[in-house]
């Protein structure tokens, strides 16, 4: 088992940096979380626009037209 001997300092900076890479996976998992909900939600409207019968391009097409 490797042990490291770390004085006072050394421990809050391995602390922070173990705090700070905690942080960032969290973020990484939430990010995953929901873009696997966003990409189901997208599926799921495309779905339902050939239902309606429109094709997706078109759809997509208007869905960026300016409602003004």
């Amino acid at each position: 088992m490797l042990v490291i001997a770390l004085s006072g300092g050394e421990r809050y900076v391995a602390a922070a940096y173990l705090v700070f890479l905690f942080l960032v996976l969290s973020y990484l998992a939430i990010m995953a979380v929901k873009l696997g909900r966003i990409e189901r939600e997208v599926v799921e409207l495309s779905e339902i626009a050939e239902q309606r019968g429109e094709p997706a391009a078109e759809a997509s097409k208007r869905a960026r037209e300016p409602v003004a």
